[in-house]
C-alpha cells in the first residue's frame, strides 16, 4: 500500500514528493487510527512559560550574574532549559559569549 501512494504522490508532486520512508511512516499512523497530518491537540509544549514577568525575571537575572547558567535560571524559575533558552535568544536577543551573556548584535 505505501509503494502505490508513494507512486501516486511522485506522479503529482514528482520531485517535491515526500520520501518513501515518510509515506511509511504516514501510511502505519493512519492504520493505528489517526484521523489527520495535522499536530494533535494538545501536543507540544504550552507557550505560558513565555510571559511578560518570566521574561523580566530572567533578563533581571542574567543582569545580577552575567555568568549564570542557563541550568540555574531553569531551576531557579521553574521552568524547561529550552523554554529559558528560548527566552534569552528570542526574547531578549542575547547570546553565550564565553561564559557571559551579552546582546547580540544585528547586522
Amino acid at each position: 500500500m505505501p509503494t502505490q501512494i508513494k507512486d501516486e504522490l511522485h506522479f503529482v508532486y514528482g520531485d517535491s514528493a515526500p520520501s518513501f520512508t515518510t509515506v511509511k511512516f504516514r501510511a502505519a499512523e493512519f492504520k493505528r487510527g489517526r484521523k489527520s497530518l495535522g499536530y494533535d491537540e494538545g501536543s507540544g509544549c504550552p507557550n505560558t512559560a513565555t510571559t511578560d514577568e518570566n521574561i523580566a525575571k530572567v533578563h533581571q537575572m542574567v543582569r545580577d550574574d552575567l555568568r549564570i547558567e542557563v541550568k540555574r535560571i531553569a531551576d531557579v524559575m521553574n521552568m524547561l532549559k529550552e523554554r529559558v533558552c528560548r527566552i534569552l535568544n528570542q526574547h531578549l536577543g542575547m547570546r553565550k559569549l564565553s561564559t557571559r551573556w551579552v546582546p547580540r548584535l544585528t547586522r
